[in-house]
């Protein structure tokens, strides 16, 4: 049996048609498929709404990291007000004070008098801060802020400290130790604090999304699997189905290999792509749009970097693969070119050594490989850099990103978390671009393959039997034919059958010779309704066979051709094929018959022993295992066409008795080129160019000195 070439991706002729018959047929299951577009949608949704979360989950951690500012300024505004305010007042107390000494409050009037001169508030704080610790502590009082109390003796060790920070290193390490010198009052309000409330709201809300996000993801794997397993299984039903119903001719005008690439490869390629590319060319264009909107709401100058930089190195992947697809294309040619020449080869492999053919064939084939080899490497180089360009592109964006994400942190016009948020939609970005491209080229495979499948399915099948209810029982049939003139042809310009008429009586046995292509095959084929009479009619028993069905026709006759067919499984099974109520004496009695028995014998589990069409018997001997066969189907009317063309002399003498003793009380038709098996015939039709040019027996026949007695003589010719 001839196995599918390599498939080429071929393009569909009318995508858009292929698509919308294909969604046609997936009507049964649409609310589905559509549930799971929208689960889909919401997955790629709630994708696009973690990073914006995230952002402003890593702003609060940041924000707990750093020392509150805020706080801070407001202690220091505090206590700097307590300066200014009531300053008379306080200075009227401060010199009337007997436990502050002469000394200090002589400095405090230096002091006062010296500031009457300053327009400077920086220097006026410094002339204050150099008073001593006793005028100082009397001019400040004690605050309360949040519901701490800070001391007056705690708020001028802070304003010392603040002092130092301005005057002191501007290093990170020194600042941060300087600020840990802060009294404990002022240190916890001021203290770096990470709001845990808030952490644990992000990452629960985070949590959630992803959860949600991840089940709704998985019930979408689900459904469309589902339905692709389930419209796979629908086609193969309708296509088997489709099988038994396409007429004969189909299967004489298309090879085996196509028939079954479509059964086999398309119905794969289109559940596959309906599996993966569907849902996610949905997904893959939401996130698309969704992450560059959301990169506008965003911050549009970081959304402008992000887009530019991967548009970069999309350009010049797009060019790598214009000119990457004709090697893909050449390599499919090519390949399908290799595999035929081997196929072709091995085949004929008895050929090729019997003429010496092997170096021309090597040669040959060196030549084809050689330029698979060329198409090969060059397409697959060109691939190769696929990924690593899309590395860079994200690479790239990222490193854009980042580098106008810190200026404008440091201007002050974005939080951290934006960066972080923007390095997720930079790749929510790029990955989609491909993911569409790939899902596209698998939608034209998917569109392709449909396009085949239906093409298939929608074949003119045979006649519809609906109206036939005549019916002819095997038990009792009588065994007359009568051939009216019949015609034929497998289309209006050429006629194979042009006017055959015979009568056949109950239990002759007739013999149909003519040379190759004088239409013998075919009239035992419109007997059987393997193909619809043009013109004419036969008749089974006066019956016409137009009105019986095609079933209760194939069951009146038993058939057993030159093409042997065998099936995996034991010889008791191969010989009883689709009989019951079938005694293993029986199928011994058949096999001896036939002289098949001595060749059961030698193998180990005699007639129960496992053989397929694959197995290394001859063709002799499957024959003979097929006419067992046929002896055991026992029906009234029988065909055999060139039944014994595969047997030597010695045992198609065997056969030839035993079908002397099976067409006993029963019609015939035997096809044969050895007219020495055919002698015995009640009557012989002898056939050339679609008609009957002469009948009658052997000795009649011969005695005309006509086309037979030539065709006769001919074989005895040297």
């Amino acid at each position: 049996m001839p196995r599918p070439g390599p498939r080429v991706n071929e393009k569909s002729k009318d995508f858009f048609g292929s698509m919308k018959r294909l969604i046609k047929n997936l009507k049964p299951w649409k609310w589905v498929m559509m549930m799971a577009l929208v689960l889909a949608m919401i997955s790629a949704i709630l994708a696009l709404i973690a990073p914006n979360r995230l952002s402003d989950f890593t702003d609060v951690i940041t924000k707990g990291l750093q020392p509150n500012t805020e706080k801070l300024t407001e202690v220091a505004t505090r206590i700097s007000n307590q300066f200014s305010n009531n300053m008379d007042q306080k200075m009227a107390t401060i010199l009337s004070n007997p436990e502050i000494s002469v000394e200090d409050k002589l400095t405090l009037q230096e002091t006062l008098s010296n500031l009457s001169g300053q327009d400077s508030q920086e220097e006026m704080g410094k002339q204050l801060l150099s008073l001593p610790d006793s005028i100082l502590l009397e001019m400040l009082e004690e605050i309360t802020i949040d519901g701490k109390v800070i001391t007056k003796q705690d708020q001028l060790a802070c304003i010392k400290l603040m002092t130092s920070f301005s005057t002191s290193s501007t290093d990170a390490t020194v600042l941060l130790k300087q600020f840990d010198q802060l009294p404990s009052t002022i240190y916890n309000l001021v203290k770096p604090k990470i709001d845990m409330d808030e952490v644990k709201y992000y990452v629960v809300f985070l949590a959630s999304l992803y959860v949600i996000s991840a089940i709704f993801s998985y019930i979408q794997n689900f459904s469309m699997s589902t339905v692709s397993n389930y419209f796979a299984r629908n086609l193969r039903t309708r296509i088997s189905h489709k099988i038994n119903v396409l007429p004969l001719k189909y299967f004489d005008t298309h090879e085996t290999g196509d028939v079954l690439s479509r059964v086999t490869n398309d119905v794969d390629t289109i559940a596959q792509n309906l599996n993966q590319s569907l849902a996610t060319l949905v997904t893959s264009i939401t996130l698309f749009i969704g992450s560059v909107i959301m990169m506008f709401v965003t911050n549009w100058v970081m959304a402008i970097t992000a887009i530019l930089s991967s548009f970069i190195g999309f350009s010049l992947m797009f060019t790598i693969l214009g000119k990457s697809q004709k090697y893909f294309s050449q390599r499919q040619t090519q390949l399908g070119e290799l595999n035929g020449y081997i196929e072709e080869m091995y085949s004929g492999h008895n050929v090729v050594k019997a003429y010496n053919g092997g170096r021309e064939a090597k040669e040959t084939f060196q030549t084809l490989n050689a330029k698979l080899y060329e198409s090969n490497r060059k397409s697959q180089f060109l691939s190769g850099l696929m990924h690593p360009i899309m590395n860079f592109i994200g690479n790239f964006g990222y490193v854009a990103v980042c580098i106008v994400g810190a200026l404008l942190v440091m201007n002050h016009h974005i939080s951290f978390g934006v960066i972080v948020a923007f390095t997720i939609y930079v790749r929510l970005f790029t990955n989609p671009l491909t993911q569409i491209a790939q899902a596209m080229t698998s939608l034209q495979s998917t569109a392709a393959a449909s396009e085949r499948v239906f093409e298939f399915l929608e074949e003119a099948e045979m006649s519809n039997q609906k109206e036939i209810h005549k019916q002819l029982d095997r038990e009792k049939v009588k065994g007359e034919i009568e051939f009216q003139h019949v015609k034929f042809g497998y289309d209006s310009s050429r006629t194979i059958i042009k006017d055959f008429s015979a009568k056949v009586k109950p239990g002759q046995k007739i013999a149909i010779v003519g040379p190759t292509g004088a239409g013998k095959t075919t009239m035992v084929n419109l007997l059987m309704k393997f193909y619809e009479i043009t013109e004419g009619d036969i008749f089974i028993d006066g019956i016409s066979t137009k009105e019986l069905s095609r079933e209760n026709i194939h069951e009146l006759f038993c058939m057993v051709l030159q093409d042997t067919w065998l099936f995996e499984g034991s010889i008791l099974d191969n010989i009883k094929f689709n009989k019951e109520n079938v005694t293993k004496e029986e199928v011994w009695e058949a096999c001896k018959v036939v002289g098949v028995d001595h060749f059961i014998k030698t193998l180990p589990g005699g007639l129960n022993s496992t053989i397929s069409d694959t197995d290394t018997i001859s063709q002799g001997q499957k024959q003979l295992l097929t006419i067992a066969r046929g002896m055991i189907e026992n029906a009234p009317f029988l065909i055999l066409d060139e039944a014994t063309s595969n047997v030597d002399t010695r045992t198609e003498e065997l056969v030839q008795k035993a079908m002397d003793k099976l067409t006993e009380g029963k019609t015939s038709f035997i096809i044969a080129h050895r007219l020495s098996t055919i002698k015995n015939a009640d009557l012989i039709l002898v056939m050339k160019d679609g008609n009957i040019i002469e009948t009658g027996n052997h000795e009649e026949l011969m005695k005309q000195k006509g086309f037979y007695a030539e065709l006769y003589n001919s074989q005895f010719e040297l």
